[in-house]
């Protein structure tokens, strides 16, 4: 399907293992995903990239994934869906990651049939 090409998934992870299984388990049903391992990473690939959204974690040394999310906004603007899947489960959570711009926040380990079916969703949402 042609919109499925269009629709760019970028997953970042300090936890390399995490993030390019997430790359593979995307790229097996349609998504154009692609890994980065930091916060400055992240960035500069989202530059040429241009993700549609952005599932990242949230305790990355030197940059975490609430001052990603801010800056990937402020890049990309407010159509890109942004999901954390962090191991952060406090009360306030939900909170922060809403202030940072988050659109949904997953706590670890995240079920990857959810992942996948909120992805879908959002990839459905934007052939419409």
């Amino acid at each position: 399907m042609a919109w499925e090409a269009r629709v760019r998934v970028l997953c970042v992870d300090d936890n390399r293992d995490v993030a390019e299984s997430l790359v593979m388990l995307l790229s097996l049903v349609g998504f154009d995903a692609r890994a980065c391992f930091d916060g400055p990473t992240a960035l500069a690939e989202a530059a040429a990239f241009r993700p549609n959204a952005g599932v990242l974690d949230i305790n990355m040394p030197g940059m975490n994934g609430y001052e990603l999310a801010r800056r990937l906004r402020e890049m990309l603007g407010p159509r890109l869906f942004l999901m954390a899947v962090t191991a952060i489960g406090d009360p306030d959570a939900e909170q922060r990651a809403a202030e940072a711009g988050f659109d949904l926040r997953l706590t670890k380990p995240a079920d990857p049939s959810h992942l996948l079916s909120v992805l879908t969703r959002f990839r459905q949402a934007l052939s419409a």
